[in-house]
């Protein structure tokens, strides 16, 4: 059965940078699209990045824009977040998803894969 395992996350200062990861277990990125999302205490979950199959496309939330980077190796099937210029803002449980990618974000649909989710705190 595939799984989605994460890597990264923690605690981490203001205006530092960090990276997720997202690798691919018992199943194959080749062609999936896969996106980020987020989810805020006391928030609704949000999607951050999305990328194509094909990495052709690529989708970010304005939050994110110009700060957060999505990529994706596929001989390795894995999927990255690469954050920069953290905010206290950006704290969240950081998921890692498979879907249908649209102009308008990822689709999630049932027989779709999610991370298990990973704690990022920025904070002094």
């Amino acid at each position: 059965q595939g799984k989605l395992v994460q890597s990264g996350g923690g605690l981490v200062q203001p205006g530092s940078s960090r990276r997720l990861s997202c690798s691919a277990s018992g199943l194959t990125l080749d062609y999936a699209a896969v996106g980020w999302f987020r989810q805020a205490p006391g928030k609704e979950r949000e999607e951050i990045l999305s990328m194509s199959s094909s990495g052709s496309k690529t989708f970010y939330a304005d939050s994110v824009k110009g700060r957060f980077t999505i990529s994706r190796d596929n001989l390795k099937d894995i999927v990255y977040l690469q954050m920069t210029n953290l905010k206290p803002e950006d704290t969240a449980i950081y998921s890692c998803a498979t879907g249908e990618y649209t102009d308008y974000g990822l689709l999630v649909g049932h027989d779709d894969y999610w991370g298990q989710g990973t704690q990022v705190t920025v904070s002094s």
